[in-house]
């Protein structure tokens, strides 16, 4: 029998690969040559699709593929008045398994203060759940985004002469939304972080320094505001924290082990549950999930979304065996290591190979729990 309260057995991170149809709609609607509810429709249609794509995979959570954002922050935090983004200021690496690296720049300024004026993106959970007989799950980033490019340069001082007054207003913006996804019925919110496993890695910790801040507090500040953007939700939501290393066009941003934040944020996260990319050696050994309290699950990224080939399923129950030696089996789940597809260009495999390996993490989690 399927578990009653996510994460499920066999997960997901989120996002899923834009059929050709949908990025097409989204480049004739930038280029002005369809209005929005044109390409609406199409979103519809694609969203409809994908939903049928996980179901027939097995997937007891099931999400819209984030079809309707450009990419898997922006359109959200954006949402938020006295949120910007700009493409200047902080430019960011991204490296490939075979020694490619690209960048980008773009980041998000605190330009006034911060309120939710309207929902942001409700509407879209509410067409996500009345298409599905599954567990509709909402994915949301993490507030943390936004400090951990730049630090405190990046929140104008003028709006806010107090960083606890900062946190205090994108906390209650945050919590405004978790409010009014709840009263939709949402029962199943994943937060997407990228700060709490890139701040593992050596060089980004240089640029955190050379922010002005210390990379060894943040974990346990994270942590403290990410608590505090669920902190009110109902009983019946379960909420999840995804940590990422970075996920563009196959493409990774940062690598180390969990060790330097696990004790803070293992512990002192207050969720149902924490997926953790452990794909490749990038993500080091699973000794720090001895931090993980009793009754919490993890979801181990064993299955990468960033290659088309298939994982061995030998090779994953080794790897689930080994994790198992540090915290109960009973607490494990499994999943792909990140989205498929954070932004609209997607990651280097096809539709197929996506369907492939979701269905692969459905019939090992039936192996080895008997349960999704």
């Amino acid at each position: 029998m399927p578990s009653s309260r996510p994460p499920f057995r066999a997960d997901h991170v989120g996002s899923l690969l834009r059929p050709q149809a949908l990025r097409e709609a989204r480049a004739r609607w930038q280029a002005g040559e369809i209005d929005r509810s044109a390409l609406a429709a199409v979103e519809d249609r694609a969203i409809r699709d994908v939903i049928a794509l996980q179901e027939s995979a097995g997937l007891q959570s099931v999400t819209d593929g984030e079809f309707r954002r450009t990419a898997w922050h922006l359109d959200f935090l954006t949402g938020f008045e006295g949120i910007d983004a700009t493409g200047e200021g902080y430019a960011v690496s991204f490296k490939s398994a075979d020694g490619q690296v690209a960048s980008t720049s773009s980041m998000l300024r605190v330009t006034g203060k911060i309120t939710r004026p309207k929902p942001i993106m409700v509407d879209h959970f509410d067409f996500l759940q009345a298409n599905t007989s599954r567990t509709a799950k909402f994915t949301i980033p993490s507030a943390t985004y936004i400090h951990m490019r730049g630090g405190r340069s990046v929140v104008d001082a003028t709006a806010y002469p107090d960083m606890d007054e900062f946190w205090s207003d994108l906390a209650n913006a945050y919590q405004q939304e978790v409010a009014d996804l709840a009263a939709a019925g949402c029962t199943y919110l994943q937060m997407d972080d990228v700060s709490f496993a890139t701040i593992c890695d050596e060089n980004v910790r240089e640029r955190v320094r050379a922010d002005g801040e210390n990379p060894d507090d943040l974990p346990t500040l994270y942590t403290r505001i990410v608590n505090s953007m669920v902190a009110n939700r109902p009983e019946g939501m379960a909420v999840t924290v995804h940590t990422c290393r970075g996920n563009h066009r196959s493409m990774w941003m940062a690598e180390g082990g969990y060790e330097a934040v696990a004790e803070a944020v293992f512990s002192g996260l207050e969720v149902d549950g924490l997926f953790l990319e452990y794909d490749t050696n990038r993500a080091g050994g699973f000794e720090p999930l001895r931090f993980v309290p009793k009754g919490r699950r993890v979801v181990l990224g064993l299955v990468s979304s960033k290659v088309a080939a298939l994982e061995d399923r030998e090779q994953i129950l080794r790897r689930i065996d080994e994790a198992s030696n540090y915290i109960d089996v009973d607490q494990l789940c499994i999943s792909p290591q990140c989205g498929f597809a954070s932004t609209e260009a997607g990651n280097a495999l096809s539709e197929d190979d996506e369907k492939r390996k979701l269905e692969l993490l459905v019939d090992v989690a039936t192996q080895v729990w008997g349960e999704l």
